[in-house]
């Protein structure tokens, strides 16, 4: 009899605790169909933003672009960096000391076995990368380590 009260309370507790992808799912000013997303995207594109993959270090052409300028989400052209706020990480992908604010959302990954930092765009939900805490200390301390293939850049005259 104790035995069935402990298997009861074990299964309303998993039922209770239970959420399903519906439940966490968030809803965004710009949403697509897959399709559409795979139609508007080139496959690298879609790959990180979409699936949240990672595009190879060093193989983006924005790595090295040190100008003003606005770097915008590849998906939805919501700016989310500002040239001025890039700088040489080293890592061999775009990285930023902060983000423009209200543009970029962030969550937690644990798809490496650790937790990291996940950065999305705000009004697409496009994966932008992650965010890590050994960035300039003279700024925020933060280091935004973007996928190249998520964004956009405009060069501006200044900022």
């Amino acid at each position: 009899m104790k035995i069935n009260r402990v298997i009861y309370f074990c299964v309303i507790s998993l039922f209770l605790s239970c959420q399903t992808a519906a439940q966490k799912k968030e809803i965004f000013k710009v949403t697509k169909t897959d399709q559409e997303w795979q139609n508007q995207l080139n496959d690298l594109q879609y790959n990180v933003l979409r699936k949240s993959g990672t595009e190879r270090a060093f193989s983006s052409s924005l790595n090295k672009i040190y100008k003003p300028g606005i770097y915008s989400c590849a998906a939805c052209d919501t700016p989310l960096f500002k040239g001025k706020h890039k700088f040489d990480s080293g890592s061999g992908w775009p990285s930023f000391d902060r983000e423009i604010e209200g543009n970029v959302a962030f969550s937690v990954d644990y798809n490496i076995g650790m937790a990291r930092n996940e950065e999305h765009c705000a009004v697409c939900g496009g994966h932008l990368g992650h965010v890590f805490n050994d960035g300039p200390r003279k700024t925020t301390g933060l280091r935004h380590c973007v996928n190249g293939a998520a964004l956009k850049f405009t060069p501006t005259k200044n900022e």
